[in-house]
């Protein structure tokens, strides 16, 4: 029935986009909370997947819609992270994703959108001429990047684009490191926290990261805490910290807005990494 009903909202919304687009708009970033905010990660799980397709129709009918592709790609990319297991699956969602984030960024920020191909120092360079009112397109881009990035982990050239990726977050915390609760601040955490101090990474640095995500949120994300526990606690060996982080997800309140869903998710991952930890200490 919930397919049903989102079908035919689908097909409705399809026929009158041109004339109601501030509608379309509306509906779109309902569609986006109703699903952030829901508290029942099954009821997302076997309903989202008709709202996506509804995302794909708006879509198709405003193709040039900034805050349509980045709802699409954002949806797209919490779908793919909480609920595909299939590795081809993913690869497919994260795909859309970085397609629908790929468009904005180039309707929006068009010399940096050229520049993603382009070697490090050209991008790199691209990215200073981004001002503070394209913070949330480029961080848009870059969480639908790093998601396709992540599901193709066996390719060296997709795993070679990291450093550009991080470039683009620290470009973000520099013109707005508020954007999503601080996200560009826990993207760059988990980044230099994926080796040790001795093999070239920079766990210390990652912390610090973490821990300014961590404030940003108000401790209102917990999905930031369960990342700090994961990548950062776990490479240093630091169980005290570990163990902290995570019973402190377990008791905390998952209900806040645009983060229910994840913070749900948090407390479920952070049970599962705390009867690991004699497995890693």
């Amino acid at each position: 029935m919930r397919n049903a009903v989102a079908l035919s909202i689908l097909l409705a919304l399809a026929g009158c986009t041109a004339l109601a687009r501030p509608a379309t708009r509306r509906f779109a970033d309902d569609l986006s909370s109703s699903i952030l905010d829901q508290n029942d990660p099954a009821t997302v799980r076997d309903g989202a997947p008709a709202y996506l397709l509804a995302i794909d129709a708006l879509i198709e009918g405003d193709p040039e819609n900034t805050e349509l592709l980045l709802t699409g790609a954002r949806l797209y990319g919490a779908y793919a992270s909480a609920f595909v297991e299939d590795e081809a699956r993913a690869q497919l969602q994260w795909s859309r994703a970085f397609d629908y984030a790929r468009r904005a960024l180039c309707l929006e920020v068009q010399r940096t959108c050229d520049a993603v191909d382009l070697p490090f120092e050209a991008f790199s360079a691209s990215l200073e001429a981004v001002g503070r009112s394209d913070a949330q397109t480029l961080y848009g881009f870059g969480a639908a990047w790093a998601g396709w990035v992540q599901v193709h982990s066996d390719d060296w050239g997709a795993v070679a684009e990291l450093p550009k990726i991080e470039a683009l977050m620290r470009r973000i915390v520099a013109l707005d490191e508020t954007v999503d609760h601080g996200g560009a601040h826990l993207y760059l955490g988990v980044l230099l926290t994926q080796r040790p101090a001795s093999l070239g990474g920079r766990p210390e640095e990652g912390r610090e990261h973490f821990e300014r995500a961590v404030a940003l949120s108000q401790d209102r994300n917990l999905m930031a805490k369960v990342l700090f526990a994961r990548s950062y606690a776990r490479l240093v060996f630091d169980r005290p910290l570990y163990e902290a982080l995570l019973l402190d997800v377990i008791g905390a309140d998952p209900k806040a807005p645009g983060l229910t869903l994840s913070n749900t998710l948090a407390r479920e991952q952070a049970r599962r990494l705390l009867d690991e930890a004699d497995d890693y200490f």
